[in-house]
């Protein structure tokens, strides 16, 4: 399984504006990359004085090796690549010369969501992406391409799916495997590995899970499912689904995916075959097939995808004995708003993966299984996740809310975090919301480091009249010093208003903030936010009970 992406070369493509162009990049492809492992299966060798793995030899996918390609005139790093049905992929290679004609492994990059694969072979790379040129300049080949629907390649675009996209790139592998300069494991066979971010995220972990030939990966901002990501708590992400089907609007995109944002606008719901076929992109239970080296990246303000879609993905990894590191950077498909930390680690840590995992060198050290950056910029590091605990910080607290449209969670605005924010992002981004239930939590006397799941008690009752939307309320939690939502993550939360009381218990999404006697946190609970497809509203909940406990690692090493 091979994928890589976020990289895209900006320029104009179906009368597409530039400006969008440069927006749809800087928000979907924020990464990064790092961490640990041991390959599984190998055995030991010597190659220029250092200690390499050798990898198993596996065998390509039935028809994968029957592959032609032909140089696309006038464009020499270009070639339209035929695909398993026929569906011509637009490829572009970019060798390294190494001294003497030695061969070199090989890393496919694909791009995000709507874009063309990276051709720009100079720049730095755009929001943390990993640029061609230091690719290069660490002995890698590089491949990017137009994933089908997109760019210059035929098909339509059906959302990173094994039995499309996934073989489109099993596809590529073989092509790669006849090139000079690649050094190959066995014959149709390349020794590669994969990078990439959001849909190039994506695509990797599918591709690992059905092709034997990738050696290790670094999905960056990607998701374990579809379903979970967009359609939480059966409420529909319309923020992020609007952009993305805007952004595909002029591209060749299967028609269920506006189909289902058309639904998700009309009625709060994604109805349930669509769900399905989202649920059958993967990766989701093709994760367990994975054996390969992977390195996952996931941003803390990550409101697309957020960090319980790699947690998910790095807990399923870990148990199976998968060598498996997990870092969380100030990034992803969101706008940080605090100090970012250090910019440099995405780089240094995928190539050193890349370095350990993919060239087999075991002198090449990959740093800790977990890495992660509070509000401040301050790096923390675990042997893995998840990290013990102490006392958690408790809250308590009661109150009514008001079930109607205004008043609620986000859009953020330039006035309240200091700076200016992406046209595309702010209007989605959580605030704090003005028609709230609000519980004031206290560190107390200590300080200490919230990390990982908080988890939110309800005994309620309520009624709203009769509707086709769902019933819904949402949870966030705000720091008031800096008037901002924790990791602007938002929560929705099922509830029954049919006049009588239920408790319920729910995670709410994973936050990373360093916490002082004088921090200043508050649950606030709301009706609507900018984020999520607007709730079933009139009436009123009581919540005659709420209890919130914020988690509390012990035994952090700061960075």
């Amino acid at each position: 399984m091979h994928r890589r992406g976020a990289g895209a070369r900006v320029t104009v493509r179906g009368g597409r504006p530039i400006e969008l162009l440069v927006v749809v990049v800087a928000t979907l492809v924020m990464s990064a990359g790092w961490s640990s492992g041991a390959a599984s299966g190998a055995a030991a060798s010597t190659t220029s004085g250092a200690t390499t793995l050798s990898a198993p030899v596996c065998r390509p996918p039935a028809g994968s090796m029957k592959v032609t390609a032909t140089p696309v005139p006038g464009i020499p790093t270009d070639w339209n690549v035929t695909s398993f049905d026929g569906t011509q992929i637009r490829a572009h290679w970019f060798p390294v010369d190494l001294p003497g004609g030695a061969r070199a492994p090989t890393v496919l990059m694909g791009p995000g969501w709507s874009l063309a694969g990276d051709t720009d072979t100079q720049g730095n790379g755009v929001l943390g992406d990993i640029p061609i040129k230091d690719l290069r300049a660490a002995g890698y080949n590089v491949l990017t391409w137009d994933p089908r629907g997109f760019g210059q390649s035929g098909g339509q675009a059906e959302v990173d799916s094994p039995q499309f996209e996934a073989r489109d790139v099993s596809w590529l592998i073989s092509w790669v495997s006849t090139l000079p300069g690649v050094e190959l494991d066995a014959p149709g066979d390349p020794r590669m590995g994969m990078v990439g971010g959001s849909y190039g995220g994506g695509i990797q972990l599918v591709t690992a899970a059905t092709d034997c030939r990738v050696d290790a990966i670094v999905p960056t901002i990607a998701w374990h499912s579809l379903v979970t990501s967009l359609d939480k708590a059966d409420t529909a992400k319309i923020g992020w689904s609007n952009i993305l089907a805007g952004l595909s609007s002029t591209d060749h995109v299967d028609p269920v995916v506006h189909q289902a944002q058309a639904a998700a606008n009309a009625t709060g719901l994604i109805p349930p075959a669509q769900r399905a076929w989202f649920a059958a992109r993967g990766p989701g239970s093709l994760v367990v097939r994975i054996h390969v080296p992977t390195l996952i990246v996931q941003g803390t303000v990550d409101t697309l995808f957020t960090l319980q879609e790699g947690v998910t993905n790095y807990e399923i990894l870990k148990h199976d004995g998968v060598p498996t590191s997990m870092v969380w950077f100030c990034g992803g498909h969101g706008e940080c708003l605090t100090p970012p930390g250090n910019q440099q680690l995405p780089l240094d840590a995928t190539i050193a993966w890349l370095n350990r995992y993919v060239k087999r060198d075991r002198s090449v050290a990959t740093g800790p299984g977990f890495q992660f950056v509070d509000q401040s910029g301050t790096s923390y590091s675990a042997p893995g996740y998840p990290v013990p605990t102490g006392t958690p910080v408790i809250g308590n607290g009661h109150g009514t809310l008001s079930m109607v449209a205004s008043g609620g969670s986000g859009p953020a605005t330039a006035t309240a975090v200091g700076q200016s924010l992406s046209s595309l992002v702010g209007p989605i981004t959580p605030a704090p919301a003005t028609n709230a239930v609000d519980v004031n939590l206290s560190f107390g006397q200590r300080s200490g480091v919230v990390l990982g799941v908080p988890q939110l008690r309800l005994t309620y009752h309520g009624t709203t009249p009769p509707g086709s939307r769902p019933t819904r309320v949402f949870a966030q939690l705000v720091d008031r010093s800096t008037g901002l939502v924790l990791g602007n993550q938002i929560t929705p939360i099922q509830v029954v208003l049919d006049g009588r009381t239920h408790t319920l218990t729910v995670p709410l999404e994973m936050v990373a903030f360093t916490g002082t006697p004088a921090s200043r946190l508050q649950l606030q609970l709301v009706a609507t936010t900018v984020a999520y497809a607007q709730p079933r509203l009139g009436g009123a909940v009581d919540f005659t009970q709420i209890h919130l406990s914020l988690p509390v690692a012990s035994h952090l090493t700061p960075r």
